[in-house]
């Protein structure tokens, strides 16, 4: 089980001379399509960095590209993982052929919180917090713990 997050379409300019997806567009997808809204959600979005002058930036990414995609290919963008400690957060994504089923790509992410006046690392505000917990909460049925990466430089 997963937690459909979002779709998009492959598009002609993403793919290369070799007829399918490049390399780059996987992550651009994973960024734009599913970790924006995941973000949205969690209320630390474009909007809120905006209002606030604190966002997410990712640190460390490990991409897998297990099955080729080509135009007009449909994705689903589903979240497998989430948690966080006071400063960080990660979070899985898988991509999956939306009409074959077919795993194309998965994206594991490290991202920190960070102050964007003073360009530094801060802890999350209590109200963040308490928007994670009930998002796991809600959802920690769905994860996926498994082959995951960062688990051990959360801080907890």
């Amino acid at each position: 089980m997963t937690i459909k997050i979002s779709t998009a379409k492959i598009k002609k300019e993403w793919t290369d001379y070799n007829g399918h997806m490049n390399v780059a567009y996987y992550i651009l997808i994973f960024d734009q399509n599913a970790a924006e809204t995941l973000m949205t959600k969690l209320d630390m979005g474009e909007k809120s960095a905006l209002e606030t002058n604190k966002s997410t930036m990712v640190v460390e990414s490990h991409i897998t590209y297990n099955q080729e995609l080509i135009e007009g290919d449909e994705v689903e963008l589903n979240l497998i993982h989430f948690d966080h400690d006071k400063k960080r957060i990660q979070y899985k994504f898988e991509m999956v052929h939306k009409e074959k089923k077919y795993l194309a790509s998965t994206i594991e992410v490290l991202a920190l919180y960070v102050d964007l006046k003073e360009r530094k690392v801060a802890e999350f505000e209590k109200e963040k917090v308490e928007l994670m917990a009930k998002f796991i909460s809600e959802n920690k049925h769905s994860f996926k713990s498994e082959n995951l990466i960062f688990s051990n430089k959360l801080k907890k």
